[in-house]
């Protein structure tokens, strides 16, 4: 048997096999398994299997469960669940809390699984990246998702797009979730309220009105067009031009819109762009705090 250790060179944006392939022994479980199980399935009871605590998924559907467990019933598990061994005859959900749950509804009382070793934070990146690249996900769970790779596994926002396969601008526009009012935030998780509709009242500052226009939308079913007017609407009468300044002509001023909802979407946060007939101008980025300013260099890539 060979002694050469594997490449981890380009283990990044490799996704979850990365991960469990490349996991060094540091913890618990590795104590008691120090050599990594990469092949075969293993039988294991479900009394013996804790759930996974850095599951991301906080809401899983009953009549989906139930309708899982009837197939589980009929042909068996067809893909096995991931664990990590802590003790003798003591595991932990790596991957698949969905086939583990819905085999305790089919009546099951082992289940197949691969025996995996893993850290707490390969733990926790397994689950998140599992989850987003293979669960439905409403938009505030990948949201939240991403805020804890960011923050429990040290990742960079361009390193956390290569780890889930996403540009650095939709990953902005998942993360400008969270600064919404709780209020917007449930609708957006119970899906009364689309990702189009939530991009849009990110733009407006005040949380009263982002509040208004939410009631309005929900109760009217208004369209994302709809909303964005709105939006639009608001941020004009807040902001009048001066009396002092020529108007733009109406291409003109469309194309300066689009460009500034193009810089806001960029950069995580409401920017100001202003322009005269003569193309001279300024763009604003504003910032809340020392760590959001810092956020915005390494968009820019100053720091």
């Amino acid at each position: 048997m060979s002694n050469q250790k594997p490449n981890r060179k380009n283990a990044l944006g490799r996704g979850l096999g990365a991960l469990l392939e490349d996991s060094p022994a540091k913890n618990k479980s590795e104590e008691i398994l120090p050599e990594v199980v990469k092949t075969g399935i293993f039988e294991i009871p479900l009394s013996e299997i804790q759930v996974n605590p850095f599951q991301p998924r906080t809401h899983f559907d009953k009549d989906a469960l139930e309708e899982l467990a009837e197939s589980i019933r009929v042909q068996g598990i067809i893909q096995p669940i991931t664990v990590r061994k802590l003790a003798p005859n003591e595991f932990q959900l790596i991957s698949g809390e969905r086939r583990f749950q819905a085999s305790k509804i089919a009546g099951l009382t082992q289940i197949p699984a691969y025996v995996r070793t893993a850290n707490d934070q390969q733990m926790l990146e397994m689950a998140l990246i599992e989850n987003i690249q293979r669960e439905n996900l409403n938009a505030m769970e990948i949201a939240h998702s991403y805020q804890r790779l960011l923050a429990e596994c040290n990742l960079k926002q361009e390193e956390l797009g290569d780890r889930v396969g996403k540009n650095r601008t939709t990953v902005n526009n998942y993360l400008r979730l969270l600064k919404l009012p709780p209020t917007i935030q449930a609708a957006i998780r119970d899906q009364q309220l689309s990702m189009g509709h939530a991009r849009a009242l990110i733009n407006v500052e005040s949380v009263d009105k982002q509040l208004a226009i939410f009631k309005k939308a929900v109760e009217e079913e208004l369209s994302v067009r709809k909303v964005e007017a709105l939006v639009k609407a608001i941020n004009s009468s807040e902001h009048p031009k001066s009396e002092k300044s020529p108007a733009l002509d109406p291409v003109r001023k469309y194309e300066m819109n689009k460009i500034q909802q193009r810089l806001a979407s960029h950069f995580g946060t409401k920017v100001a762009l202003k322009a005269n007939e003569k193309n001279k101008g300024e763009i604003k980025i504003p910032f809340n705090s020392a760590t959001d300013l810092n956020r915005i260099l390494e968009i820019l890539e100053i720091i």
